[in-house]
C-alpha cells in the first residue's frame, strides 16, 4: 500500500513549507516543497455588483444642492403616485387585501410562479381573441421590475446586446449591465410625439441582438404609440427575427383622446414577453405585484423559454402571497369609475402643465398622451450660464425649490421630466416658479451673444 510522508518546516515569521514524499513499492519519491496557504481576509464585492449602475442615482446623488429655505419644496421627480395622498387606490382594492389577510389562508409559500388560481385570474383579465392567454402563459413576479429582470435574464446571455429606447427607463440599462449584456440605444423622436426612429432602430440589429425593449405608454415621455406605429415596430422585429420585451406597466393609462393597443394583439408571429403589474394603474407600487405574459403563438419561444422563466422565478420564490390572494378580486371587481377618475386627474394636470410651460420662453414641452410624465426641452442657447440640463435643474432647486429630473438620467440631455401625479395646486405653483426662474435666466439672441463676448 502506498504511503505519504509530509514534513512541515517553518522558521520565525516565514510561512510554513510542506515537504511532501510519496513512498510507493518501497521507493521514496519527493514531490518537492509546497508553500502552505496562510489564511487571511480577502472579501471583495462581486463583479456583478461592481457592474450594477443606476444612472438616476448616479446623477441625483451628485446634485449637492440645498433648496431655497424661503420656499417649500415641490418634488416633480418621483414616479410614485402615492407620495402626496391625492391619488389613493380604490376601497375595493384595500378591502380585498384586508379580507385575505384576516382569512389567514395566504401566509405560507406559494409556487415560485404564483398560485394557479391567480395566474388564471391574470390570464382571464388580459386574454382576448387577438392574443389569447392561459394560466401557463403567466408568471407572477415581485413587481414589474422583477418581471423585466426575469425577461432579460431568460432572453439574453453575457456578451449579447439588447435594444433600448432613448430616452428610456434607466432600469433597463442597470439590469443589463449587471448581467454583462450590452445596451444599444435607439432614438425616439420628440417632433413626432416620441415615435421610434425605425431606420435607426433597425440599423442597430446584429447577430448578437437578443431582444428589443418597447415601452408603451412611455416613461419618461408620456407618449402612446398608435396602432400603425406599433405595426411598423413589429415589422422590424419580424424581419430581423428579434423577440420583443414589452414594458406595458402603464397599459390602459392613456388619455381620452388616445387608445392603448397591447403590442401582442397586433402580431401573430413575433414572440413577446409583456411585463406589467398593479403598481401604476391600481396606484399601489409598494405592493410589488407584477407579471410576465408569454405571447408565443408560433411556438418560437417553445418550452425552453417557459422552462427558463420558471427556473429563474425559483430564485426568490415568487411575489407577496397576501396580494396574490386578493389579485382576482382586484382585477375583476375594481369599479371602472376608479380608473376613469385617475385618468381625469392626470389628464387635467398634464393639460395645465403643458399650457403653462408652453408659455415660458426657452422651454418646449412635448404634449403627453398617457402614463404619468411630461418631457420638456430646454433651449440651452437661451440659458448660456448653464452647461447642461443637470446644472439647469440644480439651480431650479436652489432658487425655486422645484425638483425635476434632468433627462440626462434617461440618456437624453437638455430636457427634464415632470411627474404629473402631484395635486393641481402644486402643479400650478411649480409652473409659476419655473416661469420665474426662466425669466430670470433667459437670454435672447443678443443677450447670449454679449455673454459669450464677456467670457
Amino acid at each position: 500500500m502506498d504511503s505519504y510522508l509530509i514534513q512541515v518546516d517553518g522558521h520565525g515569521d516565514h510561512a510554513p513549507v510542506l515537504d511532501v514524499h510519496l513512498r510507493t513499492n518501497g521507493n521514496s519519491i519527493s514531490l518537492g516543497k509546497v508553500k502552505g496557504r496562510k489564511p487571511r481576509w480577502a472579501v471583495r464585492a462581486s463583479e456583478m455588483s461592481k457592474k450594477t449602475f443606476n444612472p438616476v442615482r448616479a446623477i441625483v446623488d451628485t446634485m449637492k444642492v440645498e433648496p431655497n429655505p424661503k420656499k417649500a419644496m415641490i418634488s416633480l421627480s418621483l414616479g410614485d403616485p402615492t407620495v402626496f395622498g391625492n391619488l389613493p387606490t380604490n376601497d375595493e382594492v384595500t378591502r380585498a387585501v384586508k379580507e385575505v389577510l384576516d382569512s389567514g389562508r395566504y401566509n405560507g409559500y406559494a409556487p415560485s410562479v404564483g398560485y394557479q388560481s391567480c395566474r388564471e385570474a391574470v390570464a382571464a383579465y388580459y386574454s382576448c381573441p387577438e392574443a389569447p392567454l392561459e394560466a401557463q402563459d403567466v408568471i407572477l413576479t415581485s413587481g414589474c421590475s422583477q418581471a423585466i429582470e426575469l425577461a432579460l435574464a431568460v432572453l439574453a446571455n453575457p456578451g449579447q446586446n439588447i435594444l433600448v429606447p432613448r430616452p428610456g427607463f434607466s432600469l433597463y440599462k442597470t439590469l443589463a449591465l449587471s448581467m454583462g449584456i450590452e445596451v444599444k440605444l435607439y432614438n425616439l423622436l420628440p417632433e413626432k410625439s416620441w415615435e421610434i426612429d425605425l431606420e435607426h432602430l433597425e440599423s442597430l440589429v446584429d447577430e448578437k441582438t437578443a431582444c428589443l425593449i418597447v415601452n408603451n405608454p412611455s416613461n419618461p415621455c408620456g407618449s402612446v404609440f398608435s396602432k400603425s406605429h406599433l405595426q411598423k415596430i413589429l415589422a422590424v422585429a419580424s424581419r430581423q427575427c428579434v423577440p420583443i420585451l414589452a414594458d406595458e406597466i402603464y397599459g390602459d393609462m392613456v388619455f381620452a383622446d388616445c387608445k392603448y393597443e397591447p403590442i401582442a394583439t397586433l402580431s401573430t408571429n413575433v414572440p413577446i414577453l409583456s411585463c406589467g403589474g398593479l403598481a401604476k394603474r391600481w396606484l399601489v407600487p409598494g405592493w410589488r405585484m407584477g407579471w410576465i405574459l408569454i405571447h408565443d403563438r408560433r411556438d418560437i419561444f417553445g418550452n425552453e423559454i417557459r422552462d427558463g422563466l420558471v427556473r429563474l422565478s425559483q430564485r426568490i420564490l415568487g411575489p407577496c402571497t397576501i396580494v396574490q390572494g386578493a389579485l382576482e378580486r382586484i382585477l375583476h371587481q375594481t369599479p371602472p369609475e376608479f380608473y376613469h377618475n385617475t385618468l381625469s386627474i392626470l389628464k387635467s394636470n398634464a393639460d395645465l402643465c403643458y399650457a403653462a410651460l408652453s408659455a415660458i420662453p426657452g422651454l418646449q414641452p412635448v404634449r403627453p398622451a398617457g402614463a404619468m410624465y411630461l418631457m420638456v426641452e430646454i433651449e440651452m442657447e437661451h440659458f448660456p450660464e448653464f452647461e447642461n440640463d443637470v446644472e439647469f435643474t440644480e439651480r431650479l432647486i436652489s432658487e425655486q425649490s422645484v425638483f425635476c429630473l434632468p433627462a440626462t438620467c434617461f440618456e437624453y440631455p437638455n430636457f427634464f421630466r415632470v411627474v404629473i401625479t402631484v395635486p393641481e395646486e402644486m402643479i400650478l405653483e411649480a409652473c409659476s416658479r419655473i416661469q420665474e426662474f426662466c425669466e430670470t435666466h433667459y437670454q435672447g439672441a443678443e443677450g447670449a451673444q454679449d455673454l459669450e463676448c464677456d467670457k
